[in-house]
């Protein structure tokens, strides 16, 4: 019997690799000779640059970046054996598990060090990149990593912009001049699942502002910004920036198509392809996936859903780990889901299940999931 493990992170507690080893040693503890195949996974967020490095076989490079507030702080990235791909997550220099919570603030967070990270992979030779955009603690459209890479942002006056997202509502200006010249000679691939526009109702600002620490007047700043930046991008670079995922990010999805003519893709679709998912879930005969929340957005998309209806297509029984469980039976059904294991019960609390996920996560797998299987 073969099993097969692709969860995502239980994030604040686990690692999606640390999921995977969770599992298989209370698998292994109970029947030894289990075939056990982990693909650990990710979609675009926390953990996608080392998911992609470590299957692409290649290296973690160290490189000292500011932070969303401009500190000085150690980051890094992967890169192929080759040298020529780079595996850039923004949330390793711009994202919000970077900050204390009383630090976020959409206002006055900056995308600077996404952009040195950028500069530092195309200094060592890639001209392929892949950047996950999940995690984000900004909402300035990108120009934080645009100044990195050499353009200029100016206000009527021609001063120079702070680049954080107060200061878009004053832009009035995009200097290209300086550019970096490697940027003409990279590809950029977007990884994201977020169909969000860059303004209005639906739009990065209302949407994911308040969770970055926004108030409501903030938001109507923020919104009232990317509409200024979307009209003078549109101008400068004659692109659309009218688009699903133009909202990712704090408006990154459309900072990187201006700036970087990145071409987006799901962050789920590229990272199953990538580490050849599909093929995997059509030889085991048990699919497992979970992540730390399974809740009316895992109806939409991501890993879970993702995981759930490649095992429907090739009818592999499936069954989801979580660290809370928000969807009723019927959802879950709906999902293609057998069973849903969670670590928070009558027993556990919320508290306990994060302080305590990994032995926890055993504990329920050899509770509930062993009785399942056959050997």
């Amino acid at each position: 019997m073969t099993i097969l493990l692709a969860p995502d992170k239980f994030k604040g507690s686990l690692s999606a690799t640390e999921v995977c080893a969770a599992i298989r040693e209370s698998l292994r503890d109970t029947f030894p000779s289990l075939h056990v195949v982990s693909i650990p996974l990710a979609d675009g967020g926390e953990g996608t640059s080392a998911l992609l490095t470590k299957f692409a076989g290649g290296i973690t490079v160290s490189v000292k970046v500011q932070d969303p507030l401009f500190r000085e702080i150690n980051s890094s990235y992967g890169v192929s054996p080759d040298g020529n791909i780079a595996f850039i997550e923004m949330a390793q220099a711009s994202g919000l598990q970077l900050l204390k919570e009383e630090e976020r603030n959409p206002l006055l967070t900056t995308s600077f060090g996404t952009g040195q990270l950028i500069e530092a992979a195309m200094n060592q030779g890639a001209r392929n990149i892949i950047l996950g955009i999940g995690g984000s603690a900004t909402n300035d459209a990108g120009i934080g990593m645009a100044q990195a890479l050499g353009f200029s942002f100016l206000t009527a006056s021609k001063h120079d912009l702070k680049a954080v997202g107060e200061n878009l509502i004053h832009l009035q200006a995009i200097q290209v001049e300086h550019a970096h010249p490697l940027l003409s000679q990279t590809k950029f691939t977007l990884l994201c699942d977020v169909e969000n526009p860059l303004c209005g109702p639906r739009g990065a600002a209302y949407v994911f502002g308040p969770q970055k620490g926004a108030s409501q007047k903030a938001v109507e700043l923020l919104d009232n910004g990317l509409q200024q930046f979307k009209q003078l991008a549109q101008t400068t670079f004659h692109v659309d920036l009218d688009f699903p995922g133009a909202g990712a990010a704090g408006g990154m999805g459309a900072g990187a198509k201006a700036f970087l003519k990145a071409q987006l893709s799901g962050g789920f679709d590229f990272i199953a392809a990538f580490t050849k998912l599909e093929e995997q879930i059509a030889s085991a005969d048990l699919v497992i996936t979970g992540e730390g929340k399974i809740d009316t957005q895992t109806l939409s998309g991501k890993v879970v859903k993702g995981v759930a209806v490649l095992a429907t297509k090739y009818q592999k029984p499936c069954v989801a780990f979580t660290g809370k469980n928000e969807l009723s039976d019927r959802e879950i059904k709906t999902l293609g889901i057998q069973r849903v294991i969670s670590l928070v019960n009558a027993e556990t609390s919320e508290k306990e299940a994060m302080a305590n996920a990994y032995s926890i996560l055993k504990k329920r797998t050899t509770q509930s999931l062993t009785p399942l299987i056959k050997p």
